[in-house]
């Protein structure tokens, strides 16, 4: 196996803004400083502007066909690197190598245009892709019957409900051949059903047909089912590359400042209690103190 995705040093910085000034302001406070500001007696208020790295150095590399599981909590910066590799946005520092063509599903209706049905909405994101008619027409029917909208195919998209969207979006991306596959929390948006035929197509790409896939979801179960490689991220930084087994539990048990006991009131004056609860602890298999369960363990 080769890697098809290389990336070397990849930093991403935004600078984000402070007004300063009151934290709350009334709306005789707009009213009064437009008015001094008329009349020449407004200041001008401070802005500070602070550099805010989403990604730090980030070096890794994935192999063809591999299943990739990107976790990590809120901030850590997974969005942002998907955005990366998917040219969405520019790297502030570093390089990246990707062989072949990527299909991402970052948003729902990613790539759609609104006016458009959802018909001439397929071939659209199909030469995006790079592909030609005749190849776009050979996967035209499979798409539509796995995203379930025959019946809305020629309606504009604008009209869709979110889960419609998403469906004909997934579908998409995963029937037109690209080499890799990128895929954010979007599948939240769908029902039980549809995250199941989802899982299962990228499944079936990956594995039978060799695609690269790298996913991003906060659903841990959905991770491991699908997943045979993990990467966690942590304020931008990677925390652990391995197999998803490991790269999970190194999530779950260092990612909780919980508390692995939990204390209950006494429930007062009633004499006809025989017992009651005082503490609650959650154990390993070797009785070693658990803030949360790891999924799979006893």
């Amino acid at each position: 196996m080769s890697s098809i995705i290389q990336v070397s040093n990849l930093s991403k910085s935004y600078i984000i803004s402070h007004e300063g000034g009151e934290r709350y302001t009334a709306l005789r406070d707009v009213v009064s400083k437009k008015a001094k500001g008329i009349f020449g007696g407004r200041k001008k208020s401070e802005t500070t502007r602070e550099e805010f790295w989403a990604l730090k150095g980030i070096n890794f590399e994935v192999e063809e066909g591999d299943r990739v599981g990107i976790i990590g909590r809120n901030g850590a910066g997974k969005s942002t690197l998907l955005k990366v590799l998917s040219r969405i946005t520019e790297p502030t520092t570093g390089n990246i190598r990707i062989k072949g063509r990527v299909a991402s599903l970052l948003e729902v209706g990613t790539g759609f245009h609104p006016e458009l049905t959802g018909r001439e909405n397929i071939f659209l994101n199909g030469a995006i892709l790079g592909m030609s008619r005749s190849d776009i027409k050979k996967h035209f029917d499979a798409i539509v019957d796995f995203a379930e909208i025959e019946k809305f195919l020629d309606t504009p998209v604008k009209r869709y409900s979110s889960g419609m969207y998403m469906r004909l979006a997934f579908a998409v991306a995963a029937h037109l051949e690209p080499e890799i596959l990128i895929v954010d929390e979007v599948l939240a948006v769908g029902d039980a059903q549809f995250q199941k035929k989802c899982l299962g197509k990228m499944e079936d790409v990956s594995k039978n047909e060799g695609r690269t896939v790298l996913f991003v979801s906060h659903n841990i179960g959905m991770i491991q089912k699908l997943c045979n490689r993990g990467i966690l991220l942590h304020k931008g930084n990677i925390m652990a590359i391995d197999s998803i087994d490991k790269v999970v539990n190194e999530y779950v048990e260092g990612g909780s400042s919980m508390t692995p006991e939990y204390y209950f009131d006494y429930p007062g004056n009633q004499t006809s209690l025989q017992a009651f609860t005082t503490k609650l602890t959650i154990s390993g298999i070797n009785n070693e103190p658990l803030s949360e369960i790891p999924i799979g363990k006893p």
